[in-house]
């Protein structure tokens, strides 16, 4: 049985843990199937699953890729994605904190500086890039850097992702990592729709990808063999696969936001970024 059939085999649904029409997920086959998957099903499972959760497939990624997003509703998408952006590096100090392993730490302390930059260094780092992004949109910086004018939802996911790596067990944490498995596609989509259809945004505009083209998936790998490596009982596999979904959820609850804000039907929050477009 090949790879595909075999992981098809042991998380195959079955019919009376189907509730309220919900199909169970691929961690509650795996739970109920109480089989270990082996290292290439579990890579599969884990891959599947997580993509067809990925915020990519959001209507709002795809207006934007389709380049039907008004400067406004770009905006507005900057200036929220920020809150996210700005919390990876702190997202990435809990984890590291966690681990008593130095080895463990010293690689995952790369993210920090990814995102944070050097001092004395020629690497800026993604947060600096992201707010030339910002700058670049016509957004003020200081008003992006303050995060309080995002929509509450967003500050609320992002508060979920700081807790989830806090509260749950250090697999879990690095799992919900896992989504860097699916960021190359989506920025592969983004990056040159935008420049094809946007014609105020430059590569310069957009910099802040290129360097994620090579970080993420070195990230990923690594954190993919962790998980490989602790994930070591039915259970455990499945709460990797469920901390992949806490994660996707999050980002997928950030683009509903922007959507039902900035789109349709078009209710900003009391407080939030409202562009002098829509005033």
């Amino acid at each position: 049985m090949n790879p595909t059939a075999a992981t098809r085999a042991a998380i195959r649904p079955h019919h009376h843990i189907v509730q309220s029409g919900v199909e169970p997920t691929a961690a509650d086959r795996i739970r109920q199937a109480g089989r270990l998957l082996p290292r290439p099903e579990f890579e599969e499972a884990l891959r599947t699953a997580g993509f067809a959760r990925y915020h990519i497939h959001h209507p709002f990624h795809k207006l934007m890729n389709a380049g039907e997003l008004t400067r406004a509703q770009l905006q507005a998408w900057a200036l929220n994605r920020y809150c996210y952006q700005a919390a990876i590096p702190k997202k990435d100090a809990i984890i590291l904190s966690r681990s008593e392993d130095p080895a463990f730490r010293r690689e995952w302390r790369k993210r920090i500086v990814d995102h944070d930059g050097e001092d004395g260094g020629e690497l800026d780092g993604g947060i600096k890039r992201w707010l030339k992004l910002a700058e670049d949109l016509d957004l003020d910086v200081d008003m992006v850097r303050e995060r309080r004018y995002a929509l509450p939802a967003t500050r609320y996911a992002v508060g979920a992702y700081l807790d989830l790596v806090s509260s749950s067990s250090l697999l879990v944490a690095v799992a919900s990592s896992l989504t860097e498995l699916f960021s190359p596609v989506a920025i592969g989509e983004r990056v040159p729709a935008m420049l094809a259809r946007y014609d105020y945004i430059t590569e310069d505009t957009l910099a802040y990808f290129k360097p994620r083209l090579h970080q993420a998936p070195r990230d990923a790998e690594h954190a993919l063999s962790l998980v490989f490596e602790w994930a070591d009982t039915p259970d455990k596999q499945a709460d990797a696969i469920d901390a992949l979904f806490a994660k996707c959820d999050i980002l997928w609850a950030m683009l509903d936001a922007l959507h039902h804000a900035y789109v349709t039907p078009g209710n900003i929050p009391p407080g939030a970024f409202t562009p002098p477009a829509l005033v």
